[in-house]
């Protein structure tokens, strides 16, 4: 936790290999509510950037490894822009990167429009959203309480 003890503080560290001139996540606006992720490619991809055909995924370095305070995560989500101007999304929307986690922080894409897709190196590919979480305990018992909804699934509240 930083001084103010209720903004959590996420430590990051620089992967070997990674390009230390590339700015750390951060958040664009001052209302934003999630820090945006860049692409930090491997050396041999920095000129021309990872090409990704349509229905094509990869997983796109960040070059950073972070450490998430307990009691929170991080969840990981598409860039709206990158969306709907080129069809470019996470096929796990949204990620989650749990507070044990110590590894490489790596977003995975998917291209789902009509026409291949450059991810040039520094690109802001994603944004990393921190939350608290609650671990709930499960238990076993005979009965549920009843509900208006009931057992009603997928589309059981109509369309309007």
């Amino acid at each position: 936790m930083t001084a103010d003890t209720r903004i959590p503080e996420v430590q990051i560290i620089w992967e070997d290999g990674a390009d230390r001139d590339l700015p750390l996540p951060s958040y664009e606006t001052p209302g934003a509510a999630g820090a945006d992720l860049r692409a930090n490619l491997p050396e041999a991809d920095r000129a021309t950037g990872i090409t990704l055909a349509p229905m094509e995924r990869r997983l796109i370095p960040t070059g950073i490894r972070i450490e998430i305070p307990a009691g929170y995560e991080a969840q990981v989500r598409p860039r709206s822009g990158l969306s709907l101007k080129h069809g470019i999304s996470m096929p796990n929307t949204p990620g989650t990167i749990d507070s044990d986690y110590r590894g490489p922080l790596g977003v995975p894409v998917i291209n789902l429009g009509a026409e291949p897709y450059t991810l040039q190196h520094g690109d802001r590919i994603a944004q990393m959203i921190v939350v608290p979480v609650v671990q709930a305990r499960f238990a076993v018992v005979e009965h549920l309480s009843e509900t208006a909804r009931g057992a009603g699934g997928f589309g059981s509240t109509g369309k309007r």
